[in-house]
């Protein structure tokens, strides 16, 4: 991936990793777009609609914008579709928007991309009114949405974690507690691996759930309610060999031995197995105390669309929140489940889907979802500080270049 009510509050998170990858001084704001006008119902004529996607989102919902193509070409003659990073999405904004010139008509984002664009102002008001599926939010998803504000849409939802997951070969007595897991890794030095928070899903993840399931007084401040976690993850950094800079790194660590135990969410337990990545047998479990933290993809539209596409993407992403476009989310388990409204089942999703989750979903994620508390990802603020503790603190040194 997240509960303050006003716009802002959304998460300028990622707009902290944006910078260390670019500049260093604060990027000077964009120049306003030219006054769209009011957005009409449909657009005049067909438009060419440019989707850039900085979350792999497309692999969920590619098919969703697909089919609206198909079925509206009076709306949309064709569409584009370019992909880019998080770290990247920024710049690449505010250079079309500073020009008057922008030619990204739609945004596919995870919290970081969002949070980056609320605080640099880049995104345009979403008319929710138009989209009537919003009211159909599983209430996770709803949760995820009052983080957006007006500035964007979510798309895809998904509980998400912390898990670990382990080969039972390697590791036939997993830990139960965090206290076992750190009594596995003093045990097992080099072991325990999770990537930097600030790069992984996984990761974060996995550093937001510690509070919950150490008992911290206050999970939503790491500044003056993690007292525990930090200590934990000091405890912990002292038998942590290195932190893979990605998600994807730790899977392969996972697969060829070099880690017995990993960070995990419910995608990336399902999805690695569908493509070999990780073996079939690999396994997962949870930590006493357990809460889901939960995370969500967003569809935003920069300032500077015109009314005329604006139109076109509105009735795209109304269509993107029907149940029949909905059940496309489930893919292979990428973002498990998938969909953000209610009333979606397994049933609904293309014949493929149902294959790879019958083969290796997990059933028991049914039940761990429906009896566990669901938890919003920390707000902008807290989640940069967060970031910013780990890295000079814990593991920043030991960070995988």
């Amino acid at each position: 991936m997240r509960k303050a009510a006003t716009r802002k509050v959304v998460l300028a998170a990622v707009l902290l990793l944006a910078a260390g990858a670019g500049a260093c001084g604060a990027p000077e704001g964009p120049k306003t777009p030219t006054d769209t006008g009011p957005v009409p119902a449909k657009p005049g004529k067909a438009i060419t609609l440019n989707v850039l996607d900085v979350a792999g989102n497309l692999q969920l919902t590619q098919g969703m914008i697909d089919d609206f193509v198909a079925k509206n070409k009076d709306q949309v003659e064709r569409v584009t579709y370019s992909k880019a990073t998080a770290p990247e999405l920024v710049g690449k904004i505010k250079a079309q928007q500073n020009a008057n010139r922008v030619d990204i008509d739609l945004v596919l984002t995870g919290v970081d991309g969002l949070a980056a664009g609320v605080d640099q102002s880049l995104w345009t008001a979403v008319d929710k009114s138009r989209l009537t599926g919003m009211s159909d939010y599983l209430p996770g998803a709803a949760e995820m949405q009052k983080l957006a504000g007006d500035f964007g849409v979510t798309i895809t939802y998904y509980p998400s974690g912390p898990l670990i997951e382990y080969l039972p070969v390697k590791v036939p007595s997993p830990p139960k507690s965090a206290e076992e897991l750190l009594a596995y890794a003093k045990a097992n030095p080099g072991a325990v691996q999770y990537a930097r928070p600030s790069n992984s899903g996984p990761g974060r993840t996995f550093l937001m759930g510690l509070p919950y399931l150490l008992g911290d007084s206050d999970p939503k401040d790491p500044v003056n309610g993690w007292a525990k976690t930090w200590a934990y993850l000091a405890e912990l950094n002292k038998y942590v060999t290195l932190y893979p800079s990605s998600t994807s790194e730790t899977m392969k660590n996972l697969a060829n031995g070099s880690a017995k135990i990993i960070a995990s969410t419910t995608g990336w337990d399902i999805n690695p197995r569908v493509l070999g990545t990780v073996p079939k047998e690999a396994q997962v479990g949870t930590l006493q105390g357990f809460h889901w933290v939960t995370d969500a993809h967003y569809a935003v539209i920069p300032r500077g669309v015109p009314a005329d596409k604006q139109a076109a993407v509105l009735n795209l992403l109304a269509h993107m929140l029907t149940p029949e476009q909905q059940a496309k989310a489930y893919d292979k388990g990428y973002f498990y489940p998938g969909p953000a409204i209610k009333d979606v089942p397994l049933s609904m999703a293309p014949s493929d889907s149902q294959q790879a989750l019958a083969e290796f979903g997990r059933p028991e994620y049914e039940k761990l979802i429906a009896d566990n508390p669901l938890e919003v990802p920390l707000d902008a603020k807290s989640l940069v500080a967060a970031f910013d503790r780990w890295d000079r603190e814990i593991g920043g040194a030991k960070v995988k270049k």
